[in-house]
């Protein structure tokens, strides 16, 4: 998978060819979680500070490198 950033230790990925609906893998240590790029945790868990983190992240990169559709 692609790696799209990398910060505080989370890893942030995206396989564009992977299922819908279109989402990132975070990574963070042991923990991993898909998050739509709607800002919705699909599956897995982080921390609660690195899913702030990843939300934040996702804020500021969703709207102007992802078509969400929105």
């Amino acid at each position: 998978m692609p790696e799209l950033a990398r910060f505080f230790g989370i890893i942030v990925y995206m396989n564009w060819r992977d299922h819908n609906p279109p989402h990132i893998h975070a990574c963070y240590g042991e923990h991993e979680a898909l998050v739509s790029l709607n800002g919705k945790v699909l599956n897995g868990s982080l921390p609660k500070r690195a899913l702030s983190l990843v939300f934040e992240w996702l804020a500021i990169h969703a709207k102007n490198c992802f078509r969400t559709g929105s």
